[in-house]
């Protein structure tokens, strides 16, 4: 391991040689050693052209954009693990997993990699920290691609009681579920949902583990306790309305259930200059279909470098 020196935000590279440096060839895992003793993985990709960070979402990893790497053209591609999420470590004991600090760690995460300004993708959470960093820093986002997701979730304010008292009722700590092999726990996480078992697989080389029971979900589970409060629709709707940096959105054809119908037409009408893109598949979308997507991602990059 090599680390640079501490004083100012660094990169530690973390040479790792596994079964799955074998198949990520032109990729690098890396650590980013961020302000205030945080540390942040990711997996970097490509050393000449546009920078683009590829934010993933709610308890997935940085391989969700695996499947995508060789369909994009010349980019220098940082993916990174949110905390508590992949091979990031989770925040401090006493930390919660609020929305905003997503944005901040993203930001240092830049700062630490060296770059001013930067493409954003993000994916379903990843979307939606994408979106409210383009909108609060548009000096350092170049362009703005989000897949099934613009803009945090919200809630109205009359819901604000009901949500504090869920989240005081589930946050609190319960044993992990080991399950008793690989299989199972991929099954697990494809359970109720839309998760296509090939991505899940793919998921599973970067956020599973094996114990001494067998093998459990590395991710923490405090990001499974309810939000205190969130943000109300007007409130990102402002937010939207303030995304300097030229934007598309991709999702489902038919809809996923995650992105309600009539949600996202409202919200990409308040973006400046964004425009709507389908494409057949589901939530994960940008796993079943790589190709399709990254085109569409990469020719908008192309199409905005140095705006």
């Amino acid at each position: 391991m090599l680390q640079l020196p501490n004083d100012k935000p660094a990169l530690i590279i973390v040479m790792r040689f596994d079964s799955r440096r074998l198949r990520l060839a032109d990729s690098i895992n890396e650590t980013l050693n961020l302000d205030r003793r945080r540390r942040l993985a990711l997996i970097r990709r490509g050393s000449t052209g546009p920078k683009l960070i590829a934010l993933h979402g709610w308890l997935d990893n940085a391989l969700s954009f695996e499947p995508m790497f060789e369909h994009f053209g010349e980019l220098q591609l940082a993916c990174l693990d949110f905390p508590g999420h992949g091979e990031s470590p989770r925040r401090d004991d006493a930390a919660r997993y609020h929305f905003d600090d997503y944005v901040f760690d993203v930001l240092a995460a830049a700062d630490a990699l060296g770059w001013d300004r930067f493409h954003l993708l993000g994916h379903s959470l990843g979307g939606a920290v994408a979106s409210v960093l383009a909108a609060s820093c548009p000096e350092r986002v170049d362009s703005l691609s989000v897949i099934e997701g613009l803009g945090p979730l919200t809630a109205t304010p009359d819901k604000t009681t009901e949500g504090w008292r869920k989240a005081i009722h589930a946050s609190r700590d319960r044993p992990r579920r080991v399950h008793a092999d690989r299989a199972a726990a991929i099954d697990a996480r494809t359970r109720n949902s839309d998760l296509p078992r090939r991505a899940a697989e793919r998921l599973a080389e970067r956020g599973l583990e094996r114990v001494a029971d067998g093998w459990q979900w590395r991710h923490d589970l405090r990001l499974t306790w309810p939000s205190t409060q969130r943000y109300t629709e007007p409130q990102v709707l402002d937010l939207l309305a303030h995304i300097e940096a030229p934007a598309i959105c991709v999702l489902a054809s038919p809809r996923s259930r995650v992105v309600p119908a009539g949600l996202i037409e409202r919200r990409a009408a308040a973006v400046p200059d964004l425009r709507l893109h389908e494409v057949a598949g589901g939530h994960h979308l940008h796993m079943q279909k790589p190709v399709e997507v990254a085109r569409i991602i990469f020719k908008h990059i192309k199409d905005h470098i140095d705006v």
